[in-house]
């Protein structure tokens, strides 16, 4: 056995370390001399204070680093799962607060961002069935349009459901900025920026435009100015954070599964059972990979729009329960995600 200097040049820990992991209960020596007190460790604990090192540079609490060393797989994988939604979530609060400071100390929000035109097309064809119809909260009546340096995102919701769409852009200058966009403009400007290469999204304090360049001389060919509103959005990165793993994945045709959508005698109510190699969608089958069994149901004005708005043959459903929100797929496509509301099971 090894000293408990040489275990910790070993295993890349101070002897100090060890001593504390030791009085916590986390990881005990193999052996202590009853008359010198000095620890002792062996080979086989080699793995265990790796890994330990390994967690605690993840900044895991000492109580869940002791399940994950003694506890089951599955004990282990869902501390670490959870661990993980922490990190994502204070990254992303950090990251928030960042682009505020950012736009504080300029002054003023300005964000130029250059995307494709046919993929902001795209995306503004998929996020826009997700906008509410009703006027009661006229702020949902529009998308939201994030940019920051690494994407632009396009989100809608009406509360039953939500769509983000994210690009990747050619171009970003300026600080992280934000603007509510009424659906119906932007629907309106698809055609128009489907006819160009590159597109830039201006947001700025005074409001928000679209800019055609020319990809010969790089110039500004053709502008088009943007409405917004000035209403609060919900916090739709929360609700993201908040996703519990999913317990069944189902791969399906994506027409089939709209048809038999359309099929349904209820379209308010349509129950779907993933079992095997099936999908059962009210009275219709549909051929699928289901990774377990599960149970819920959909109304069909809700669910339909989310799948039609895809990209590819096939849409992927992550399911948690019967009362959680499912998640939406382009089996090929994930930078477009929905999350759809089962409705109450009868």
């Amino acid at each position: 056995m090894d000293t408990i200097s040489a275990f910790a040049r070993r295993v890349g820990l101070t002897p100090s370390a060890l001593r504390f992991y030791d009085d916590c209960g986390v990881l005990r020596p193999a052996h202590v001399d009853p008359d010198s007190g000095y620890r002792y460790y062996s080979p086989e604990q080699e793995r265990d204070a790796t890994l330990l090192r390994t967690l605690r540079k993840a900044e895991l609490p000492l109580a869940d680093i002791t399940t994950v060393l003694t506890g089951t797989p599955a004990q282990a994988r869902t501390v670490l799962a959870t661990h993980a939604r922490r990190l994502r979530a204070r990254a992303d609060a950090a990251q928030a607060a960042v682009e505020t400071a950012l736009r504080l100390v300029s002054g003023r929000a300005h964000v130029d961002s250059t995307v494709g035109g046919a993929e902001l097309a795209s995306a503004i064809r998929q996020v826009t069935p997700a906008v509410a119809d009703s006027e009661e909260f006229p702020q949902l009546r529009c998308v939201l349009l994030e940019c920051s340096a690494s994407d632009l995102r396009l989100v809608a919701t009406d509360r039953y459901r939500l769509t983000v769409r994210e690009l990747v852009p050619h171009a970003v200058c300026g600080a992280p900025a934000r603007a509510l966009v009424p659906a119906d403009a932007l629907v309106d400007a698809a055609p128009w920026a489907l006819r160009h290469d590159a597109v830039r999204l201006i947001i700025e304090d005074t409001g928000a435009h679209l800019v055609a360049m020319d990809t010969a001389s790089d110039e500004a060919s053709d502008t088009v100015p943007l409405p917004t509103h000035d209403g609060d959005y919900p916090d739709y990165r929360a609700l993201l954070d908040a996703l519990e793993p999913f317990t069944c994945r189902v791969v399906t045709d994506r027409s089939a599964l709209l048809e038999a959508l359309t099929a349904s005698r209820d379209p308010s109510y349509v129950p779907l059972h993933a079992d095997g190699d099936t999908l059962h969608v009210g009275g219709v089958t549909v051929p699928a990979v289901c990774s377990r069994t599960a149970r819920l149901a959909f109304d069909a004005a809700v669910l339909g729009p989310a799948v039609e708005a895809g990209v590819g043959p096939d849409v992927l459903l992550e399911i948690t329960a019967d009362d959680r929100p499912v998640v939406v797929r382009s089996a090929d496509q994930g930078s477009f995600t929905t999350l759809v509301m089962p409705v109450r099971p009868r």
